[in-house]
């Protein structure tokens, strides 16, 4: 029986087990991926139709990429941002790439439209148009539903909230319109390299229609279940990330306290059972080489942890640790720069604790 949930305030939530995952099985025919050619990608079938047209909406660090790797494999695009100069350097590189100043030209012309964003309400904004209205670039008579023709198809890519992302859906639905959730992980170097990981949630028919492009902007898929599954995904799976990245810099600052070597602390974590995404890819990338600089945003980890802990508060399900992690990092961000990386976690803990994670001088006893 479905699960169903009831968030704060007054919208239902349906939950995610009313549907069998598909079966996502690597696809045939491969050739070099774009991007990254040691990748790689699903080669169209030679009895194939004229590609569908893609419409790409935000072009930050993630978005710009990944149009680029739509239009590397030959889908006509068109694209938009807020700021015209990443759409116009996109269309100044690729001949099949128009930058639109237009939302409804954008949704007319396309087949599927492919939203990178920052959280779900602007993805709705976008969508319906019925928040902000004529105040930030995007709603009012800009809305997408107004202009999309019945049958295409809406594939979310940005971190939203899965509550969010139903009542969207629900919407576009009463117009003949699809909606795919596909939020990703890999950060800005997955979306240049190609090797994202999407956490599908979706139709099995809907999922299939959109794989082709998901293969070729990422290395990996996984269907969850039914419209709001992915983004449950993403922030449970960024809840435990949190949870991990404050608990490795914590058993650092104490070993370092102690005396120890925090980058001989740090390989013997990634040769025991202490490893993690964090030991391997943060701490002596970001961390004890002193640059704190990863490209995530502190405030969007942040973002992340609370719609899980809405989640777990719709559900009555208590989460401890989790709960007592998101009151650490929202204290972290209110003590940090409005634009901080997520890297600024360490450096508050760093401060809390009064010791700094960093090897001792070469000599040092």
């Amino acid at each position: 029986m479905p699960l169903a949930l009831q968030p704060s305030g007054s919208t239902q939530y349906t939950g995610f087990h009313n549907q069998a995952p598909l079966n996502i099985q690597p696809m045939p025919n491969k050739q070099s991926k774009p991007g990254n050619p040691s990748k790689p990608i699903a080669q169209p079938s030679p009895n194939s139709q004229v590609l569908p047209v893609i419409g790409f909406i935000g072009l930050g660090v993630m978005g710009t990429p990944m149009a680029g790797h739509l239009a590397r494999a030959g889908y006509p695009l068109r694209v938009y941002d807020l700021s015209a100069a990443p759409g116009d350097r996109l269309a100044s590189e690729f001949t099949q790439i128009r930058s639109e100043r237009d939302l409804p030209a954008l949704a007319q012309a396309s087949d599927i439209v492919i939203t990178m964003l920052p959280n779900g309400q602007v993805v709705q904004d976008v969508l319906l148009g019925k928040s902000n209205a004529g105040n930030d670039g995007h709603a009012g008579g800009n809305a997408l539903i107004k202009a999309l023709r019945p049958g295409s198809l809406v594939l979310d890519t940005s971190s939203s909230e899965p509550w969010l992302t139903q009542q969207s859906g629900k919407a576009l639905a009463e117009r003949g319109i699809e909606m795919v959730d596909a939020p990703v992980s890999g950060a800005q170097w997955g979306a240049q390299a190609a090797e994202l990981v999407f956490m599908l949630g979706g139709s099995p028919a809907n999922i299939a229609r959109v794989l082709p492009l998901l293969d070729i902007m990422g290395r990996a898929s996984f269907h969850l279940g039914p419209l709001g599954s992915g983004h449950a995904m993403k922030c449970i799976n960024n809840t435990i990330t949190s949870m991990t990245f404050m608990a490795t810099i914590e058993g650092l600052v104490m070993g370092t306290k102690l005396g120890l070597d925090p980058k001989v602390m740090n390989a013997v974590l990634n040769e025991s059972t202490g490893m993690s995404w964090i030991t391997q890819n943060h701490i002596e990338q970001r961390i004890t080489n002193r640059s704190f600089d990863d490209p995530f945003k502190l405030a969007l980890m942040v973002k992340d942890i609370g719609i899980a802990m809405r989640l777990a508060q719709d559900m009555n399900l208590p989460m401890p640790l989790s709960g007592l992690g998101q009151h650490l990092w929202q204290s972290a961000l209110q003590q940090s720069e409005p634009q901080a990386s997520v890297s600024e976690m360490a450096r508050w803990v760093e401060r809390l604790t009064g010791v700094q994670i960093d090897s001792p001088p070469i000599g040092a006893t």
